[in-house]
């Protein structure tokens, strides 16, 4: 078998929203077919994979180096040892030849794409869902086929009130989510608790409402924030500061009990290990947000995943950042905390199987081989219209 063709895309899910440090006015996102020599009943296997939202497309770098190494690499290198599927290992190597150690905001993002694509074409062509291939290749075999989700919102947006905020709540709510999650930094401290109280007001507790800064703080203002948001027993507070800034992260946990989040802007093993040594973080109580495509894909995850349980983390503590479908069957089939969920924004990339309704906090997956887009309507036809409808079905 072999790969046949590699097509790219761009795509926009540019929106009015912004957190504390960005708006979406001008979000993209790469979006990657993995064209397979493969048929199964009739039709030829393609693998797809996109980028999460906050980091652009990254056409060029996937033009240029990623795709083209893949693209000209002996057959052979790409395959397992049988000879009969894809090895995403291998070809993560092939990506990765000739690039310096280091340098992680881009080139990881093109990886993880791609990294994506193989994963669904590998699990297609071995026609299981990923996430019992996960579980009974890499996990313990036990797959958790309903998978806590939180509802991320609460975006700054144009002429958004307090009463507005609440109503998107309790939307979520209302559609099955048990625990959401807001944005806080993009006005001040006071207006920020307003803001939480009103929306408590609709959850009833805080351990139903997360925040997240993404990043704004500087270390004076997170221990403000952290002073004002300890009363309120929160599930978490995330990203207070900027992400490689440790000494910040672990100077906050000297002033903040309740639990902490951040990671998602970690892109290698490497940065996640550092976070571990140097960031303060606690195993009882915080959580990491690493994102398995931002950061070249589930092959460089594994290794975030084995520094871990070296360093005495359980997977049960990773909620990755990301809100689809891959890192959905990640967290199933590898036994994560939980996954993200964008129930309303970044449309139609955030959310799950049309077939899997959010119930009691939690969703299921399709019993569809791959990641299982197929089974995400909108999302699917996106993908045929992406690429001039020669993507077939599977």
């Amino acid at each position: 078998m072999r790969i046949v063709d590699i097509t790219e895309r761009t795509a926009s899910i540019a929106s009015d929203i912004r957190n504390a440090y960005i708006d979406f006015s001008k979000m993209t996102v790469s979006v990657v077919a993995v064209h397979t020599d493969v048929v199964i009943d009739g039709e030829r296997v393609v693998g797809y994979g996109f980028n999460s939202n906050g980091r652009y497309a990254q056409g060029c770098i996937l033009r240029d180096r990623i795709i083209p190494r893949i693209m000209e690499a002996e057959p052979g290198e790409l395959l397992n040892d049988a000879g009969d599927n894809l090895d995403p290992f291998r070809i993560w190597d092939v990506m990765m030849r000739n690039e310096k150690p280091g340098g992680h905001g881009e080139r990881s993002v093109a990886v993880g794409v791609v990294d994506m694509a193989l994963w669904d074409a590998v699990a297609k062509i071995e026609r299981r869902p990923l996430r019992r291939l996960l579980a009974e290749r890499y996990g313990d075999g036990r797959v958790d086929e309903r998978v806590f989700v939180y509802a991320a919102g609460g975006y700054y947006y144009p002429g958004k009130d307090v009463e507005q905020l609440r109503d998107e709540m309790q939307g979520y709510l209302d559609m099955g989510y048990d625990v959401v999650k807001i944005k806080i930094g993009g006005v001040g401290l006071r207006d920020d608790v307003a803001r939480i109280e009103a929306i408590l007001d609709v959850v009833g507790s805080g351990d139903r409402l997360a925040v997240d800064a993404n990043g704004r703080f500087d270390l004076e203002t997170a221990i403000a924030y952290a002073q004002a948001l300890e009363p309120f027993g929160l599930r978490w507070y995330e990203e207070a500061g900027d992400p490689l800034d440790y000494a910040l992260q672990a100077e906050l946990g000297q002033h903040y009990e309740g639990p902490m989040a951040t990671g998602e802007n970690l892109f290698s093993m490497q940065d996640a290990r550092n976070l571990l040594r140097y960031g303060g973080m606690r195993p009882d109580r915080d959580i990491l947000q690493m994102d398995p495509v931002l950061s070249y894909g589930l092959v460089e995850y594994m290794r975030m995943l084995e520094v871990l349980r070296e360093m005495g983390w359980t997977p049960r503590r990773c909620i990755p950042h990301g809100g689809h479908q891959f890192a959905l069957n990640i967290a199933a089939g590898l036994g994560l905390g939980g996954n993200e969920s964008y129930p309303h924004v970044f449309k139609p990339f955030g959310g799950f199987a049309d077939s899997t309704p959010v119930r009691d906090g939690h969703v299921g997956l399709p019993d569809v081989p791959g990641i299982g887009f197929e089974d995400k309507g909108a999302l699917f036809e996106l993908f045929q219209r992406l690429f001039d409808g020669s993507s077939e079905r599977r």
